[in-house]
């Protein structure tokens, strides 16, 4: 991911924490997990879909379904 990119990111990453928005912490991290998986790098991509996942759950984020089909594919089952 290009620095710069990468540096909005962890930009409105922390914005999001310090709201409390659950939704676009969600959604920011499924960005930076798909990031990780793009380059090949599963065990980070995993931990970015797990932090995803957490906040996809806390907020009924519509990507809570993708994000647990994702990581059942790679094999860090979700709780159900």
């Amino acid at each position: 991911m290009l620095e710069a990119a990468r540096a909005i990111l962890e930009k409105e990453l922390l914005q999001a924490h310090a709201r409390g928005d659950a939704d676009r912490l969600a959604e920011l991290y499924l960005i930076l997990a798909r990031g990780e998986e793009t380059h090949g790098r599963t065990e980070a991509a995993c931990f970015f879909l797990t932090q995803a996942y957490v906040f996809a759950l806390e907020s009924g984020s519509r990507h809570e379904r993708d994000i647990a089909n994702r990581l059942r594919a790679y094999q860090r089952e979700p709780a159900d």
